[in-house]
């Protein structure tokens, strides 16, 4: 049996809304310790005091989450937040991992998160995922994935994001137990004896024809078939009557995103400036000889992708009630969607109830489960469901 309990705090003090949050959960488990917490924080705070004082009061240090750029639950959601999600139960084991300089070498830092799993080469009935969240600004966050994969021998399935910063890009953090981290990747390792679902959709489709990226180096697309990578955009902005401002690009790009073609769909990427020589920086990584499309949506596109993707999730747990869910999309689409932000959430919440969920916005998603997108996302809905 697994019991929850979901919090979202507006107190802006940090010791204070970790003790709030420690305290409920506490008290929602009848005043035993949780097994496990999963805390998501604003860049307001101060991360090391909310996560000691979050701890002391729930009794636990097998913490993990991360910074972000919007904090929801099923019951509201804001900017300046934190929203946490307190886990007690019989039918799983937890264990928290941490893995630092992503930057510098993406399979040392995997290696150390898979060092601290439980059951790597268990041969027990168990289903085996782990909630995944990194600094998606040290970058590699593509092969970071990948290095999980390999290292936990394909046993693991992956979910979870990129810890944000309230939408400044500047700075982001990791948390494991009562620290908090840069340039590292974290992650809270699940155990159960029943099945866990995840699902993930996106919404978007194609504006136009494929280019082929014929220059690329990591996060930066300098051209598209052969030309610089802005010329696109700019020829797509005119062919559909959009505004392009040169010196703010940003409310365009968040209606234009690209996508990477695959065997499963389109990966999509967010771009997020406009470069030297007509480059384009963008959210994720853009593989050099890819076919990427401009891509387009519209809210009730949004909506219609975390319906499909909880509808997944919900279809993962094989018949067994949800005992609460964790629900990550991108800051680009509460960007994009403002206020209809909230149809996605409640579309959701709806699916789910009576059970609830805890979620943020993330730069880019992470997911990687058999029949699902598998990768690094931007724009996408990721639901991860557990169950009684």
């Amino acid at each position: 049996m697994t019991q929850t309990h979901i919090a979202l705090t507006e107190t802006r003090d940090s010791r204070t809304a970790g003790a709030e949050l420690g305290r409920g959960i506490r008290q929602a488990f009848d005043g035993a310790a949780p097994d496990a917490v999963v805390v998501f924080a604003s860049a307001q705070h101060d991360y090391d005091v909310l996560l000691q004082a979050l701890a002391q009061e729930a009794g636990t240090q097998v913490i993990a989450g991360s910074s972000s750029a919007g904090e929801f639950t099923n019951l509201g959601r804001g900017e300046g937040q934190v929203s946490a999600l307190g886990i007690r139960s019989s039918d799983m084991k937890f264990a928290v991992g941490l893995g630092q300089g992503v930057s510098r070498d993406a399979a040392e830092a995997a290696r150390q998160v898979v060092g601290a799993f439980r059951e790597r080469t268990s041969a027990t009935q168990t289903y085996r995922n782990a909630l995944v969240m990194t600094d998606a600004l040290a970058g590699h966050t593509d092969a970071l994935v990948e290095e999980l994969t390999l290292g936990t021998g394909g046993d693991y399935r992956f979910f979870g994001g990129g810890a944000g910063d309230d939408g400044r890009f500047n700075t982001t953090h990791v948390f494991a137990g009562t620290k908090s981290y840069n340039d590292a990747v974290a992650a809270l390792e699940i155990l159960s004896s029943k099945p866990i679902g995840i699902g993930v959709a996106h919404g978007w489709e194609p504006a136009g024809e494929g280019m082929r990226v014929t220059e690329a180096d990591g996060m930066r697309l300098i051209g598209l078939n052969g030309a610089p990578a802005l010329e696109a955009l700019q020829v797509h902005a005119s062919k559909t009557g959009q505004a392009l401002d040169l010196a703010e690009p940003l409310p365009f790009f968040l209606h234009n995103v690209l996508g990477i073609r695959s065997s499963e769909g389109y990966r999509l990427r967010v771009p997020l400036a406009i470069g030297e020589n007509g480059s384009l920086h963008c959210a994720a990584a853009v593989p050099e000889g890819s076919v990427v499309y401009i891509m387009k949506a519209n809210a009730n596109s949004a909506v219609q992708a975390a319906r499909h993707a909880t509808e997944a999730a919900l279809r993962g747990l094989s018949g067994h009630k949800p005992a609460a869910a964790f629900v990550f999309d991108c800051v680009a689409t509460r960007l994009r969607l403002g206020r209809a932000f909230e149809d996605e959430l409640q579309a959701c919440a709806k699916l789910l109830a009576p059970a609830g969920f805890v979620g943020c916005n993330t730069y880019g998603q992470i997911a990687r489960a058999e029949g699902q997108f598998s990768g690094f996302h931007n724009c996408t809905a990721v639901v991860c469901v557990l169950p009684e």
